[in-house]
């Protein structure tokens, strides 16, 4: 068992993202931080949705870790969630954490005030189970999402690349 929790911290760790499915919804891709034995991540309005995924207090949750370098499935263990409370030891320890790994946060300042009013933290605990990975590629259509894709090209840019070329 040991060995197992070693493997599921190292490769969490250095994993950029993580894929969760909990015990309602879709899997989902979710940026997260190893801190303290288990990973922890935060979600809400402005940050990674949660909703759909039926992570709540007490719950179990499935957590498949990729590799950062090629991207291929390492290891999927099994994880308890736990909610700490809001702004206590266990919450502040991990928002601290939470803070320094967020990329990009509009509002930097008040970010903890922020995920303390409208988001939340969860931790997710390995249970020690590690599940055995399917052979096959798991492929599924893409998640509905508010992101919108570029704009058509505009029709002069293939005449102003080609120009650009013969000047050079």
């Amino acid at each position: 068992m040991t060995q197992t929790l070693a493997l599921i911290e190292e490769a969490t760790k250095k994993s950029g993202l993580i894929w969760v499915q909990g015990p309602t919804g879709p899997s989902r891709a979710l940026w997260h931080v190893w801190h303290e034995g288990a990973a922890h991540l935060v979600g809400g309005p402005g940050e990674q949705p949660l909703e759909d995924l039926g992570l709540t207090d007490g719950a179990r949750a499935t957590v498949t870790v990729r590799s950062k370098d090629k991207g291929g499935r390492l290891v999927t263990w099994t994880a308890l969630v736990v909610e700490p409370a809001v702004r206590g030891e266990e919450w502040t320890s991990a928002v601290a954490e939470l803070k320094g790994k967020r990329l990009n946060a509009p509002d930097a300042e008040r970010i903890e005030e922020r995920w303390a009013t409208e988001c939340r933290v969860l931790r997710l605990e390995p249970t020690g189970s590690t599940v055995e990975l399917p052979s096959g590629a798991l492929t599924a259509v893409p998640l509905p999402t508010a992101a919108t894709t570029r704009l058509p090209m505009p029709a002069a840019l293939p005449r102003l690349l080609r120009g650009r070329r013969r000047r050079g």
